[in-house]
């Protein structure tokens, strides 16, 4: 897969002087959030959970797989340099598997499903016809499985999750994992990096 055969999302969200958020599940959040923290317009990546209830928010419950949270990420962005257009396009090519149903590679379970969790009627709207759109192109050799579900809360994940790559590098499941899909990220899409220095 190349950038180039990867259509935009047809429909956008314009730019607004605030900044936006969006919560999106794809697998591990660490490796979800070492991809993220790469992006230029991308100003907080939060690891946490979304999909169920407070009391069930911490990573022993949530890693049964029956509490209806999935491992997610909260992803704050100046939608000036970065749309949600656009940050979903990373999401469906890089970040993860959205043909996957409850599970990437070898983590399975619906806290590992492939979600993104809306906090408006526009964000559901542009991931929809995104959605609808890379089906139609035949991008993926099986259809996008990628849930749309209203966000009701997101819970920040203890403090050892928060930018667990970055400070983790060496960790197997790091280096062969996230790092892996921070490689597939830089050689795709080199123009939306950060510049080296750059928070």
């Amino acid at each position: 897969m190349k950038a180039g055969d990867i259509p935009d999302s047809p429909v956008d969200i314009p730019a607004t002087p605030e900044l936006q958020s969006v919560v999106l599940s794809g697998g591990c959040f660490w490796c979800v959030e070492a991809v993220y923290r790469q992006l230029r317009g991308v100003r907080e990546v939060v690891s946490g959970y979304a999909g169920g209830a407070a009391d069930t928010a911490n990573y022993r419950a949530v890693c049964t797989g029956r509490t209806g949270h999935a491992e997610a990420v909260k992803i704050t962005f100046d939608s000036a340099v970065l749309t949600l257009g656009q940050l979903l396009k990373i999401f469906f090519t890089v970040a993860h598997h959205p043909t996957e149903l409850n599970r990437q590679g070898n983590d399975v379970g619906t806290q590992y499903r492939s979600a993104i969790f809306y906090s408006s009627r526009q964000q559901h709207d542009v991931a929809d016809a995104y959605i609808q759109k890379l089906d139609a192109a035949g991008i993926f050799p099986d259809a996008i499985v990628t849930t749309l579900e209203p966000l009701e809360a997101f819970y920040p994940a203890e403090d050892y999750h928060q930018d667990y790559a970055a400070l983790n590098p060496q960790q197997p499941y790091i280096a062969c994992v996230a790092q892996p899909k921070v490689e597939k990220l830089r050689s795709m899409f080199p123009e939306m990096l950060k510049k080296p220095g750059t928070p």
